[in-house]
């Protein structure tokens, strides 16, 4: 089986941006009536995943996508703490819709809602309905929901504990993901999310998060930044920084993705990187949809790199599927649960 850890419903049907249109809306003018969410049939639905992630699902060999709303509309500097609950509502219970009309090709993973300078009381609310009532098998976390401000405390910093002791109670992980950018300063996919893998990375380095939250898993997606590329520049830190070796001191509880977009990439990682945290990804459809010239290929196929290692049968086995059942265990109970 192939499991792909990293999917995002961007192309969800009209309804669902009109209704965060009309949020901004009414943010800018607050005598406006509150928005309404408009209709979504299950056909609509249902064209807006079978042209699109599910037929490039099939096409390029993939059986089951973990499958959260769109990274770059979570827009958590948006609004109140109120437009991200209802916003983040939204988003995960039309997620849900798609994985109940597809059981056996996506799998749920959720949006919390998240306001700098505003306490975890409500992403952890969202986290336990999601998880207890809709059978949400991981969250996506912000590290920075100012959208590129970054005034943001550590994510070692005590305030993010209160979602941490949840997810450990309810045994799910998080992708370390931001939002989109309104600093001009950082383009989103190109600079913004790239940064964030890399901060991200080095805030737990700093830290001593896993010391608390032993069972706690992280994933940092994109390939984990330019953490992998500077592989020697980190370990020289920790080291500087009095901390144990990465092997003891993260590398327990954080894992990176296969959503790097040429085949050298993919090669160091692998490199670099123990196959033990390594899951595949692809972000389809996502931040990279052009094809490749040098290839001929999609940027964003990435299973055909992985293919193209020179690794063992069980090591791909690994990164295929393995990885992502023990990481995500509510993934691999849904998982028998659909087999039986």
């Amino acid at each position: 089986m192939i499991i792909d850890c990293h999917g995002h419903y961007t192309t969800a049907p009209e309804p669902h941006q009109h209704y965060r249109d009309a949020q901004v809306k009414q943010l800018k003018a607050p005598e406006l009536p509150d928005p309404t969410y408009g209709r979504i049939s299950d056909d609509q639905i249902r064209d807006s995943i079978e042209q699109n992630q599910l037929k490039l699902q099939r096409e390029r060999g993939a059986d089951l996508t973990l499958f959260s709303p769109r990274a770059s509309a979570m827009g958590h500097h948006i609004g109140t703490r109120q437009t991200g609950v209802d916003w983040s509502r939204a988003c995960n219970d039309l997620i849900k819709r798609v994985t109940d009309l597809y059981p056996h090709n996506f799998a749920p993973v959720c949006q919390l809602p998240q306001t700098a300078g505003v306490d975890l009381t409500a992403a952890v609310e969202e986290l336990e309905r999601c998880v207890t009532e809709l059978g949400f098998v991981g969250c996506n976390l912000n590290p920075d929901p100012s959208g590129g401000h970054w005034n943001s405390l550590p994510l070692t910093d005590r305030f993010w504990y209160p979602l941490y002791e949840r997810m450990t109670a309810l045994d799910v992980p998080a992708m370390v993901h931001v939002s989109a950018s309104c600093n001009p300063a950082f383009h989103a996919t190109g600079a913004h999310y790239i940064n964030a893998d890399t901060t991200a990375f080095m805030q737990l380095i700093q830290g001593d998060l896993f010391s608390d939250f032993p069972d706690l898993r992280l994933i940092i997606p994109h390939g984990g930044g330019a953490v992998p590329y500077h592989w020697g520049r980190y370990r020289g830190l920790a080291d500087m920084l009095k901390k144990p070796l990465l092997s003891d001191h993260v590398m327990n509880n954080v894992y990176f993705d296969t959503c790097v977009y040429h085949q050298p990439g993919i090669d160091l990682l692998f490199e670099v990187i123990p196959v033990h945290n390594i899951l595949f990804g692809s972000e389809m459809v996502g931040a990279v949809r052009g094809i490749d010239p040098e290839t001929g290929f999609y940027f964003d196929d990435t299973k055909r790199y992985v293919d193209q290692l020179d690794i063992s049968e069980q090591d791909r086995a690994a990164v295929y599927e393995h990885n992502a059942r023990r990481v995500y265990p509510r993934l691999d109970t849904l998982l028998h649960s659909l087999a039986s």
